[in-house]
């Protein structure tokens, strides 16, 4: 089953002003005593608050939360960017998190006790290959290196890994090992894939002989890590995760249809897939399972409890279930197969003055075709403007990104892409045949990453339509899938950087929406004021065959919305609002 797993999103660029003083023309110092009283109390008191996110932090992680740690330090990071012990926990927190879940991955489990030396050391120089050859910048050779050994030493003080892999070791002999791995990585030059190899192999065979650990142990922690020390979004992948990718591009699978994230011991249900298991057994966004097969998800790792909801097609997951306010009801449910929806919500919200509505909830292989296919059936029901609403969603194919953006933009730049190597270098550009004319409104949140923000930007760079809602992601960056040579498994590997069509970076910035749907009810009548650069008509003018990806909530006004269509969504509203006052488009 592809059971999702959610953390939040991003690391977003927060500008911290320090103070700027202009020197009076006296030549009176720019400072004073109680200016500079007031620096030192911000700076007390933003100590004051790191702290206290530390602490909570710690907590987590001692209670070995680590997915709730990572999230937890993922959204400090959100208002402290340049924190460098945020940063540190941060990055700890992954490594343990990493760990957990290999561990609770049955493929993994079984490369560990499949595959031999020379093959672990062979998928280790092969996804070297696959870094040396594509990732957007110099692959730093020595940190890779030292990430591995890291991992390893984090490893070696996990329960779960030492009884996965049989080891006894005392804790003398425990640290022996990791002051031998500490002379080893220091004592070698690390500037190519052979010289990290070589130095991995000499560690595996240290483990091997001072502890009892299989060489493939080993080699598969300094692997895993390798591929995650280049950036936050490359990531290795094991033949389960890679599976699961491939599923998400296709948009089908065998499960129960949820989107999960660690809630305190629990799996919050994020997301409900239509027309899933879960939907017919009654499961409903916001509901938290709390038990799976009998077993307390408190108990277990969040990557644990969901491994527990896979199985194959026709077989019963019996799970726990808690509404809001209400006790614990057990469901029995039936896995099958499901196929995710490229699109949701596609209805005619104001018949009117013809508004339409469509979500996407993630850019996948066939959402161009079928959002093409909606289009039409929105157009004879009397579409006269249209609301796409990319909220939540966390990306897909860059391919599919483009040919949405193309079906609304005539002419120009769509997204620009730039890597180290010239085979990811594109700039792709519109095609005025086939393009909609339709007046555009676009929803995002800060939850919308990569491939929403490529077609956010092109939109807004174009002034094709108008951006509601908050700042994006920032994630401004394109990920390969590369297959590796054993295990069926993978590599996640950052590509290149995007840039929209104007030229500015995505990565760290994310899109600012021409308007601010935070601030839209403390502004009177803003739907028919000018969001921005008034948006032009549809007409103005502004690689390797493997996937690439790009990444995976108002205002009173006159709006008519179909029943449900905005129950409690001022967003949407005031994109309804606003759709009604742009000028009707010639189809």
């Amino acid at each position: 089953m592809m059971t999702r797993v959610i953390r939040p999103f991003s690391i977003l660029a927060l500008l911290i002003a320090a103070a700027l003083f202009i020197a009076p023309a006296t030549g009176q110092s720019p400072s004073t005593p109680s200016t500079a009283a007031q620096v030192s109390g911000a700076a007390a008191s933003l100590n004051q608050a790191i702290s206290a996110l530390i602490d909570k932090g710690r907590s987590l992680e001692l209670s070995g939360h680590w997915a709730e740690a990572v999230s937890h330090y993922e959204e400090a990071l959100r208002e402290h960017p340049n924190d460098a012990s945020l940063t540190g926990r941060f990055d700890l927190a992954r490594l343990h998190y990493s760990l957990e879940q290999r561990y609770d991955d049955r493929s993994f489990r079984d490369s560990v006790n499949t595959l031999g030396a020379r093959e672990s050391l062979e998928l280790y120089g092969d996804l070297l290959a696959k870094i040396g050859a594509h990732y957007y910048t110099d692959p730093p050779w020595q940190d890779l290196l030292g990430r591995g050994a890291q991992s390893l030493d984090i490893a070696l003080g996990d329960p779960k890994f030492l009884a996965a892999n049989n080891i006894r070791a005392s804790a003398n002999q425990t640290e022996q090992l990791r002051a031998s791995l500490r002379r080893l990585t220091i004592q070698y030059r690390v500037a190519s894939r052979n010289d990290a190899m070589n130095v991995a192999s000499q560690a595996a065979r240290l483990a091997r002989q001072q502890v009892g650990l299989a060489e493939s142990a080993t080699l598969l922690e300094f692997t895993a890590a390798a591929a995650s020390a280049l950036d936050h979004y490359s990531a290795f992948l094991t033949a389960d995760q890679l599976r699961d990718i491939y599923s998400q591009i296709e948009g089908n699978f065998v499960g129960l249809g949820v989107e999960l994230k660690a809630d305190n011991g629990a799996l919050l249900i994020v997301h409900v897939i239509p027309n899933s298991p879960a939907q017919a057994a009654g499961i409903l966004d916001g509901d938290r399972i709390v038990a799976v097969a009998g077993r307390s998800t408190a108990k277990m790792s969040t990557d644990e409890a969901a491994s527990l909801l896979t199985g194959p097609e026709g077989s019963i997951c019996r799970v726990s279930v808690v509404s809001p306010g209400q006790g614990a009801r057990d469901l029995s449910v039936r896995r099958a197969n499901v196929d995710v929806p490229s699109l949701e919500g596609t209805k005619i919200v104001d018949a009117e003055h013809g508004v339409a509505y469509v979500r996407i909830p993630a850019f996948q292989k066939t959402t161009a075709r079928d959002l093409e296919t909606a289009l039409w059936d929105l157009h004879a029901k009397g579409m006269r403007s249209l609301v796409l609403d990319l909220r939540g969603n966390p990306g897909g194919l860059l391919t599919a990104s483009v040919e949405i953006a193309d079906k609304f933009i005539a002419d120009g730049a769509i997204v620009t892409t730039r890597g180290r190597s010239e085979q990811e270098n594109f700039n792709y550009r519109a095609h005025r045949a086939g393009t909609w004319r339709v007046p555009l409104v676009v929803l995002i949140d800060g939850d919308s990453a990569s491939a929403s923000e490529i077609f956010a930007a092109a939109i807004k760079d174009s002034h094709r339509g108008v951006v509601i809602g908050t700042r994006s992601y920032g994630k401004g960056s394109v990920q390969g899938i590369f297959p590796l040579g054993y295990a069926g498994a993978g590599a996640r590997i950052t590509t290149a950087k995007f840039f929209s069509p104007m030229g500015n970076p995505i990565a760290g910035v994310g899109v600012t929406p021409d308007i601010d749907a935070r601030r839209a009810a403390q502004t009177p009548n803003i739907a028919s004021q000018p969001a921005g650069p008034q948006f032009a008509a549809a007409d103005a003018s502004p690689a390797t065959g493997n996937l690439h990806q790009v990444g995976f909530r108002g205002v009173e006004g006159n709006a008519t919305p179909a029943a449900g269509a905005t129950s409690g969504d001022a967003t949407l509203d005031l994109a309804i609002e606003v759709a009604e006052n742009q000028p009707v488009a010639q189809l």
